[in-house]
Formats: C-alpha cells, sequence, structure tokens
C-alpha cells in the first residue's frame, strides 16, 4: 500500500456526512519510544524490528502451552479493564502509552507492538476516523471521541491478545450504536467457534449481522493465530471469504472486526501504521483471544 501525505490526503477527502458528531482526527507529535527494563523477557524482534518468518500451519497447544497462554491473555485483559476506567477527556494518548507501559512491565511482561516492525510505541490507540494501528500522539482527547485500545503483552514467551473501543466523555447515539453493533459482531464470530468448523465460517457470520445492523465491515485487516509468534497461520477474515482449513482442539486465535460508519476502503499514512477511513467515518474495533476446546470455544481474554 503506497504511502500518501496527510496533508493531500485531507484535500481529497470529503467532508463527513451522516456519521453524527465527532472531530476528524489529525495525527499529532509522536514522542520516542519506552525502555523496557533487561530483567524482562523479550521477543526475537526486541532489538531489529523484524519478526521471525510465520508458521506454515496452525499450532496445536499442548496443556503447558495453554496454562501459559491463558496467563498472557489475562493479563492483557486486565490491563485493558483498568486503563477503560482511566480514560478521560484531556488525556492523551500518550500518556495512556506510557500508563500501559508501566502495567505491562511491572507484571514482568514485554509490551508486544513496541519495535514489532519498527512500531514505535507500546500500544495501538485508534480514535474516531482512525480504523486501526493509530500510534500514540501528543493529541488531547477530546469529548466525544471513541477510541479503539489494543494491548498485546508477551508473558513468559507467549503473546496475549485484545482490543476495545471505549467512550470518551458523551458519545452521540450514532457512536454508541456503533460500539454496539460492533461487539455484537465479535459474538456472532466467536459463537461459530468449534472443532471442525471452518474458519471461513467466521467471516460469514460477521458480514452477516454487521449487514443486519446496517455497518460496513472493514476487511483490509484480519485477526491471527496467536502463540510464541505474535501473528501466525490461521488468518481470520471478517467478511465472506474462501480462506481453508478447519478449527482443531489447542489452536489459539485473535477475532477482531473493525465496523465503519461509512465506507470499508482505508488509506495508511506516512508513517507506514495509521490507518484512517477514506470518507472520515468513525470505526470501532472489539478483540478477543480464544481457544479452540473439545465442547467448541474459550475466551482467553475475559479479565478478573
Amino acid at each position: 500500500m503506497r504511502q500518501i501525505p496527510y496533508s493531500y490526503l485531507r484535500k481529497l477527502w470529503p467532508k463527513k456526512t451522516n456519521f453524527g458528531n465527532y472531530n476528524i482526527v489529525t495525527p499529532g507529535k509522536v514522542s520516542p519510544p519506552r525502555t523496557v527494563p533487561p530483567n524482562i523477557t523479550k521477543p526475537i524482534y526486541y532489538e531489529t524490528g523484524i519478526p521471525p518468518p510465520p508458521l506454515l500451519y496452525p499450532e496445536m497447544k499442548n496443556e503447558i502451552e495453554i496454562k501459559k497462554m491463558r496467563t498472557s491473555c489475562k493479563l492483557a485483559a486486565n490491563i485493558l479493564n483498568e486503563v477503560g476506567k482511566l480514560i478521560h477527556v484531556g488525556q492523551t494518548t500518550d500518556e495512556l502509552d506510557a500508563i500501559i507501559h508501566d502495567l505491562i512491565i511491572s507484571n514482568d511482561a514485554y509490551p508486544s507492538p513496541l519495535n514489532y516492525k519498527h512500531f514505535p510505541k507500546s500500544v495501538c490507540t485508534s480514535v474516531n476516523n482512525v480504523a486501526c494501528h493509530g500510534i500514540p500522539d501528543d493529541r488531547p482527547l477530546q469529548n466525544g471521541d471513541i477510541i479503539n485500545v489494543d494491548i498485546t503483552v508477551f508473558l513468559d514467551n507467549y503473546h496475549g491478545d485484545c482490543s476495545k473501543t471505549f467512550m470518551v466523555g458523551k458519545v452521540d447515539k450514532e457512536g454508541c450504536h456503533l460500539l454496539e453493533a460492533t461487539e455484537t459482531c465479535l459474538a456472532a464470530g466467536i459463537e461459530v467457534c468449534k472443532p471442525g468448523e471452518s474458519f471461513s465460517s467466521i467471516g460469514s457470520a460477521i458480514q452477516k449481522k454487521a449487514k443486519e445492523l446496517k455497518f460496513s465491515v472493514v476487511p483490509a485487516f484480519i485477526g491471527h493465530g496467536i502463540g510464541k509468534y505474535f501473528h501466525g497461520p490461521p488468518d481470520i477474515y471478517h467478511v465472506r471469504n474462501n480462506y481453508v482449513g478447519v478449527m482443531d482442539v489447542g489452536m489459539t486465535f485473535t477475532i477482531e472486526p473493525i465496523l465503519s460508519q461509512g465506507t470499508k476502503e482505508i488509506l495508511v499514512l506516512e508513517d507506514n501504521w495509521t490507518a484512517v477511513t477514506f470518507d472520515n467515518s468513525r470505526t470501532a474495533q472489539f478483540e478477543h483471544t480464544i481457544l479452540i476446546t473439545p465442547k467448541g470455544c474459550e475466551i482467553l481474554t475475559l479479565p478478573d
């Protein structure tokens, strides 16, 4: 995807229509990456920014590996839950990054996004028209914003990944409806998960529910297998697809649909990360890491 200067895009984008009352986000100044103490176990890409090649096939984890996944996922979920209580008007996303970074390292874990493919911060924060991979910066959160906070931790050599979209101050009814619909679509995708079910069923269920609720699914971003690796097979599409393969006991992967009020089309800004909607419409995202079990599936990223 080609790089496009944000100033040029502003001239191209139409004014938002029928999407409610909110502010279009302009990326701000990004502070230097935060440091991680030497005693904390770090992923292989910590220094180089280059992750190892992905596995060729989905991994079936044994009981020891599943236990470690439960621990890392629980930590990510608890931190996300705690941070949701702290978000407020006037707070910058860089301040959120600092809080989350400190919470992660204080639990002897590593913030997985930090230097993953050279991402410069410890968490992704995507506000309003930023669909995904927003970089924490010095823009203060404003009354009526919605913000997705995407937290992944690396603990005892296993990654745990989850995200949630929060309301800042008083959000309009259109924004509230978007959040409710996105969480409903995530639930629809999780509901189909069980041994022997095709991975493609997840996308079909999510897209069907999104259409019923009159929202678009952004297809550019997918869920993924996770474990010792941050991203790997299987690929989890959130729209109808022909991805091959079926779920099996011991697999762990994320489901993380992004719904848009308007277009499903996105553009990636010149920072190589920030993805914005072409029509300035708001998006919301919710994410869980799940485990396929003999009886169905288990959500690993539920907080205490």
